[in-house]
């Protein structure tokens, strides 16, 4: 509500001017779902995965990396 207030506008415009600008930077334009994260997650502790011994995964819908 503070926000909204020192904008001079109403929480809904605010919170969605938030959001847009949260999302933003996400080339997907769109919050990962967490089913998304644990369907890796549950990928790399099964049988399926057992060969691979080191890998980086990234789940960021493309954000490219920022200081």
């Amino acid at each position: 509500m503070r926000l909204a207030n020192e904008a001079g506008t109403n929480y809904n415009t605010a919170r969605q001017k938030l959001m847009d600008d949260a999302l933003g930077g996400i080339p997907l334009n769109r919050p990962a779902r967490p089913e998304e994260i644990a369907d890796l997650i549950a990928f790399l502790v099964s049988e399926r995965a057992s060969y691979i011994t080191g890998s980086e995964y990234v789940i960021d819908g493309g954000t490219p990396p920022t200081i």
